[in-house]
């Protein structure tokens, strides 16, 4: 029914083993994806669970087969990838002039490539990088306007899929890895992700009367770790018998 109304969303049946089922939605952006679910939840009552977007990778096998991967659960084991293809698209970036400097540095940290300047006043620049989808997709834009003070506008065009260093980086409880909280991203990148997944995975998760070990993988390697200490269990306070009005 939603579908209906709105054309440029997008939806199709997804299976996770820790969520079990659900749908894998496209939307126009971060705004239509809020917008979408505040709906599903007024109009239709629905309680919903989002998880990180994700891209589609392309996919070089060791036995010289062609696969696409669009979750992090159907990549297969590292040793049988020979190269990993991810998305690029074209940027253009039209900001005040005194905001270059801040938007160069947030296009570095996100693996962009830099194409050239335009000025077009004497007070504002058009620039032109080339990203990868996958570091655009998620905070890319709330970056792009707290850091131009949202006077900075960005749009972009699909190009071709690149070889990249990328890697799946896995996150486990109690050694148990929990595809919902898998993502694939860059090897320079994935020990501070790992880090930042641990520690707040460590505040979020309640605290039980055994320890709760919390890791991220990187292949075979563990990176980062962190642990939900046990509740002490208080073994003098049934050796009370006296009076309670005392």
């Amino acid at each position: 029914k939603l579908r209906l109304n709105d054309a440029s969303f997008t939806f199709e049946p997804e299976t996770s083993e820790a969520l079990g089922f659900g749908f894998r939605c496209g939307y126009l952006g971060l705004l239509h994806m809020e917008i979408i679910q505040e709906r599903l939840e007024r109009e239709f009552e629905v309680s919903l669970v989002t998880t990180s977007p994700n891209v589609r990778y392309k996919l070089l096998l060791k036995s010289g087969e062609n696969i696409e991967v669009d979750t992090p659960a159907n990549m297969p084991p590292q040793g049988k990838i020979d190269v990993i293809y991810e998305p690029f698209v074209a940027a253009e970036i039209i900001t005040p002039k005194d905001y270059i400097g801040g938007i160069m540095s947030l296009c570095q940290k996100k693996r962009g490539v830099y194409k050239t300047t335009h000025y077009l006043s004497s007070g504002k620049a058009q620039l032109f990088y080339e990203l990868p989808l996958g570091e655009i997709i998620f905070d890319f834009y709330d970056k792009l306007k707290t850091i131009s003070r949202g006077y900075a506008s960005f749009d972009y065009k699909p190009l071709e899929f690149r070889a990249g260093s990328l890697k799946k980086l896995e996150i486990l409880l109690h050694g148990e890895p929990v595809d919902a909280l898998s993502n694939i991203c860059h090897g320079d990148d994935a020990y501070h992700r790992g880090v930042a997944l641990c520690s707040k995975l460590k505040e979020l998760i309640p605290r039980q009367l055994f320890e709760i070990a919390i890791q991220a993988s990187l292949g075979n390697k563990i990176i980062a770790r962190a642990t939900v200490k046990a509740i002490k269990k208080n073994v003098t306070a049934k050796c009370y018998g006296g009076d309670i009005t005392r």
